[in-house]
């Protein structure tokens, strides 16, 4: 896969097995961005005013289409965290409901609703999921316990970040939406590594990123809410997009109110369709699977260097792109992601998570068995110190 790294604008000079953090997008998606920046600049007015509308119509239309959704249910959102906001913020809430998630959800999600028991007196129920994972029905069971009469809403992300497993959010929305739960998807690592049908999956609500797996320019995610509840949606900032003064001719009051808050370059929004069509283009879906053959080696290698079981258990289709593997606590982890990048130029996240320590390196389709290789060379020379 060499070949596609040239594609991209990344650091020779750097090891990159952290496309999972921020992404990273190819030259040629980056060009029609900037082309789009540079007519926002050329007539401002004429293309915020005049021309949007067409603009966000066709970009949400594209990427509605790759996402099995209605366009009329998406919106464009800077980041899959400000989708969670969102519903956070407009769901009215009362003292003692709950919401059900688990702990290994995104940190920044984590304190979403921390500020939200704090400030709403709501009830954050966090199911413990071990490592290594159980079997999916085991699993299903095992969130689902945390249910109760005062359930409110359930959240869990579709592949979670700093353990990197994929969790089963179809069967639990089908399950809280016959009990009458409401049920809100992170899938900010989903577009991209997993073929999407947001129209089977029954999730109230749907918020991912566009500017990870899918590559496009950063800034890029959307939001997706089944239409019975688009009415229950407050903006997170008051702008000309709310009320019935609207100078901006959206096709819904979603659009209006969470795509129209100020002043903005929505260049990356309407660079989107772009980044489908590189991924078209150069038959991402073959990539993906060798991109997942070379993380579930370089896993297995680490395994056997530490002695340490998988913490996918026997559910190897739970490892996508994105995978995590233990570092023994004993080994100072604390230090290893700083030498990894000084010594070698290995960008990868290590990350504490519950009391253990975690290697979570990404395969994109720039990487090669190379990098992987270098990373487990260095990580075989720490080991030695």
């Amino acid at each position: 896969m060499n070949q596609l790294k040239s594609l991209f604008t990344l650091d020779p000079e750097v090891t990159f097995l952290n496309h999972g953090s921020f992404g990273a997008t190819p030259r040629q998606v980056m060009e029609i961005y900037h082309d789009w920046q540079q007519r926002l600049e050329h007539q401002p007015v004429s293309f915020l005013v005049r021309e949007s509308r067409e603009n966000f119509r066709n970009a949400r239309k594209a990427l509605a289409s790759y996402l099995g959704a209605s366009a009329e249910n998406l919106v464009f959102i800077p980041n899959a965290t400000f989708g969670v906001n969102v519903i956070a913020r407009s769901l009215a809430f009362q003292p003692g409901d709950e919401v059900l998630t688990t702990n290994h959800e995104y940190g920044a999600c984590d304190n979403i609703w921390a500020f939200l028991a704090q400030k709403k007196e709501v009830n954050v129920i966090r199911q413990d999921i071990p490592l290594p994972l159980p079997s999916k029905d085991e699993l299903i069971e095992l969130i689902w316990s945390g249910v109760s009469e005062r359930t409110r809403l359930i959240f869990l992300s579709q592949i979670t970040s700093p353990t990197a497993v994929r969790l089963p959010v179809d069967e639990i929305c089908a399950r809280a939406g016959k009990a009458g739960i409401m049920t809100l998807i992170d899938g900010a690592h989903a577009p991209g590594q997993l073929d999407l049908d947001l129209g089977a999956i029954a999730s109230d609500f749907y918020t991912g990123n566009c500017h990870k797996w899918l590559m496009a320019p950063k800034g890029s995610g959307f939001l997706h809410i089944q239409g019975e509840h688009q009415d229950l949606i407050e903006p997170l900032v008051i702008s000309w997009g709310w009320g019935e003064n609207c100078p901006y001719d959206s096709d819904t009051r979603l659009q209006a109110i969470l795509e129209w808050w100020g002043t903005m370059d929505p260049a990356a929004y309407f660079s989107t369709p772009a980044a489908i069509a590189f991924a078209e283009e150069y038959s991402w879906d073959q990539v993906r699977l060798k991109c997942r053959d070379l993380l579930s080696g370089a896993l297995e290698e680490i395994e056997d260097m530490t002695g340490l079981p998988s913490i996918y258990g026997d559910n190897d289709e739970n490892c996508l792109q994105l995978g995590t593997a233990e570092w023994p606590a004993g080994w100072q982890p604390g230090n290893l992601q700083a030498w990894l990048y000084e010594k070698y130029k290995i960008e990868i996240p290590v990350i504490e998570w519950e009391d253990r320590w975690l290697i979570r390196p990404s395969v994109q389709g720039y990487n090669s068995q190379e990098d992987l290789d270098r990373l487990i060379g260095a990580l075989r020379e720490y080991k030695s110190r």
